[in-house]
C-alpha cells in the first residue's frame, strides 16, 4: 500500500496511473525501458509529500507519452510549482503564470504561459492608435450538477469491497510467498505455470476492485 494525497492505495493500482501493467509492475528495474524508468521516477516523485515542487527542464529525454503523463500529474498537483523549461507547449499546458527576464535586467510576471507572454511582447511593439474600448466577457458558469446518489447494489458493493480486497491481497501474499520459497521450484508437485496465472489473475482482480471502490467513493 502507498499513501497518495492522504489516501491509501494499492501499489499496483497507483502504478497503473503511470501506465504500468500488473506484469510490468513486477519486473526488475533492469528490465524496464528508458521511458518506463522515467515514469517510475515520476511515480516516486509524486509519492513524496511536498507543498512546493521545483523542476529544471523536466521534459528532457522524455518521450511524448511520458510528457503527457507529467502534464496530467502537475495539473492535479495542489501545491506550488516552479519550473524552468524550453518546451513552450509544456509551459502553456501547465503553468498559470510566467516570470520573464526583460531588457535591462527587469523581471516581470505575466498571467498564463509562454504563448500569452509572447502575445504581450508583440502588443508592446505595436504602435498605439488611440484608446481602446474595454470589453467584458461573461464569467464562466460552474457546473452545479449534483453528484448522483448510489443505488442499493452500489451501496452494498461500497460496504463489501474493502473486505473483498483485503482477502484478495491475503491470497496474493500467500501465493507470492509460496512461489518465493527456496523449495518451490524443486518440488515436482508445484504448478508453476498455474500459480503464475493465479498471481496475475489476483493482481488484475485487485486492481479492478480498487478502481470500482474509488469510483463509488467519488460519488
Amino acid at each position: 500500500m502507498v499513501n497518495v494525497n492522504g489516501k491509501p492505495r494499492h501499489i499496483l493500482s497507483y502504478l497503473q496511473d503511470f501506465l504500468f501493467t500488473p506484469h510490468t509492475s513486477r519486473s526488475p528495474i533492469t528490465k524496464l525501458s528508458g521511458g518506463e524508468r522515467a515514469r517510475l521516477l515520476l511515480a516516486k516523485l509524486f509519492l513524496q509529500p511536498a507543498n512546493v515542487l521545483v523542476l529544471d527542464e523536466p521534459t528532457n529525454d522524455l518521450d511524448i507519452e511520458t510528457v503527457e503523463l507529467l502534464e496530467e500529474r502537475l495539473l492535479e498537483y495542489s501545491g506550488t510549482l516552479l519550473l524552468v523549461s524550453h518546451d513552450r507547449s509544456f509551459l502553456d499546458n501547465v503553468v498559470t503564470s510566467t516570470i520573464a527576464l526583460e531588457s535591462e535586467g527587469i523581471i516581470e510576471e505575466y498571467v498564463g504561459g509562454c504563448e500569452e507572454w509572447l502575445k504581450k511582447e508583440e502588443l508592446k511593439k505595436t504602435p498605439k492608435k488611440g484608446k481602446g474600448q474595454a470589453t467584458s466577457s461573461p464569467l464562466p458558469t460552474l457546473d452545479a450538477t449534483p453528484k448522483r446518489s448510489l443505488n442499493n447494489k452500489e451501496r452494498e458493493a461500497l460496504k463489501t469491497l474493502p473486505s473483498k480486497i483485503e482477502n484478495l491481497e491475503i491470497d496474493l501474499e500467500k501465493l507470492s510467498s509460496l512461489m518465493a520459497s527456496a523449495d518451490y521450484y524443486q518440488d515436482p508437485q508445484s504448478d508453476v505455470s498455474g500459480d503464475a496465472k493465479r498471481v496475475e489473475a489476483l493482481e488484475v482482480e485487485i486492481l479492478k476492485s480498487y478502481e470500482q471502490l474509488e469510483g463509488l467513493e467519488a460519488n
